[in-house]
């Protein structure tokens, strides 16, 4: 009797969380999908999961992707034309994920989450030189920087204080879920624990690129084992991006 109240009661859709504010699900900008009807299958499997709102957010890295903001708004459109067609009623808008480095410019018009947001990143393997100053920067600005998967950055695995100083200069921080499932290995699942037990998070993004991603996520959510990990913590995805206007 037990199981099977436990099995009722199980939630197995996303729509706790309702705005995906990352992923990368433009058609042939990035390392995300490839094409267009990719883009499409992505986005209507995110909606049978439980979003109701996508925020696209393709890399901005000139080594690799050296996007700019007509780029990404004409690969928005494009997706969004095959979503009309397809009676697809979620709704998709789209920003960036800047990478922070030496090419890193805040003098054009900037491809924010929400006219206020802007989504940055770091290597994986080594601190952004100046990082500090950047955020202090862009808040100068005007606007309110989001560190994406902060618990992916090896450099941190040992010593959360620095994550900590941002935090209170006033950078949001976004968890990936694919993190918090194990994805990405043992070291990135623990750090994300951690930063959760501190509330040290305010977002969470699907991050997704590809169809293992898309299959992980998939499995996580419809098992019920995503929101049991984190349903309750009080994300603020719907709180600050719910009413965007696309």
């Amino acid at each position: 009797m037990l199981n099977f109240f436990s099995k009722k009661n199980k939630v197995t859709d996303i729509s706790w969380l309702g705005v995906d504010i990352h992923s990368h699900i433009l058609p042939g900008i990035d390392d995300g999908s490839p094409d267009l009807a990719t883009s499409l299958r992505f986005v209507k499997s995110l909606q049978e999961l439980g979003f109701d709102q996508l925020i696209a957010t393709p890399h901005i890295y000139q080594e690799l992707y050296p996007n700019t903001k007509d780029t990404i708004v004409s690969a928005k459109d494009l997706l969004q034309q095959e979503m009309d067609k397809a009676n697809v009623s979620l709704k998709l808008s789209a920003g960036a994920e800047y990478m922070v480095d030496q090419d890193f410019k805040m003098d054009g018009p900037l491809c924010t989450l929400d006219q206020k947001h802007l989504l940055i990143e770091m290597s994986y393997l080594s601190e952004s030189p100046g990082i500090s100053q950047t955020i202090f920067d862009i808040e100068i600005k005007g606007y309110q920087p989001v560190l994406a998967h902060p618990e992916r950055y090896t450099f941190y695995f040992r010593d959360k204080s620095r994550l900590k100083r941002f935090k209170e200069k006033g950078c949001l921080f976004q968890l990936n879920l694919l993190s918090i499932l194990g994805y990405y290995g043992k070291d990135v699942k623990q750090l994300a624990e951690a930063l959760l037990k501190d509330k040290m998070y305010d977002l969470a993004g699907t991050d997704m690129h590809h169809d293992k991603h898309l299959s992980v996520l998939t499995d996580g959510i419809q098992s019920g084992r995503l929101y049991d990990l984190l349903g309750r913590y009080g994300f603020k995805n719907q709180e600050i991006f719910g009413s965007i206007l696309v």
